[in-house]
């Protein structure tokens, strides 16, 4: 695939999306963290070391979607998303990967995070990935659910009282599947 792969957003912003650069961990960090500390979506409770988040983020292949032009909320080369592509499974398991994504909050359903699936999808099929698996998708995150249905996947399983949000509540998480061939 040639990257960067470029796009105009649903606010006219133009973005790119393209490997992260190593100067790029710690802004990509600081916005896992404020995802982390949201309490909505993903089961860490506390925000991530740099150590932490290396092992976590960057055990295999990231990328990010940056901004290519100024808009009145954004700088050029700002972070608006970014995402992880990793195996979900080792060894004779390892053809079907697993993503991470996360999207700046004031930038949330303008499409950054299509333009990442749709993404992810084409570049796990380019990497040899026969199928992709969502572990751990809280049924409280319709937006994602809905993502990832119109993307193709399935719900394969439901695990009840799975996670405990930062609110209190308690909810299942659903495991969600898309073969890619």
């Amino acid at each position: 695939m040639q990257f960067p792969l470029k796009q105009v957003i649903k606010t006219g912003i133009k973005v790119e999306l393209d490997y992260m650069h190593p100067q790029e961990q710690e802004e990509v960090r600081a916005l896992l963290n404020l995802v982390i500390t949201e309490g909505k979506t993903y089961p860490q409770k506390q925000p991530l070391s740099p150590a932490e988040f290396a092992a976590y983020w960057l055990s295999q292949d990231a990328f990010v979607v940056r901004a290519t032009e100024q808009s009145s909320t954004q700088k050029p080369k700002d972070i608006l998303g970014a995402f992880y592509l990793k195996p979900n499974f080792p060894g004779r398991c390892s053809h079907i990967c697993n993503a991470g994504f996360i999207v700046q909050p004031q930038l949330r359903g303008q499409g950054i995070g299509r333009f990442m699936g749709e993404a992810m999808l084409a570049i796990a099929t380019s990497l040899g990935y026969e199928a992709v698996m969502f572990n751990l998708v809280f049924e409280t995150n319709i937006p994602s659910i809905t993502l990832w249905q119109t993307l193709g996947f399935e719900i394969i399983g439901r695990i009840p009282q799975a996670a405990k949000l930062a609110d209190g509540q308690v909810v299942d998480a659903l495991m969600m599947y898309r073969a890619l061939c």
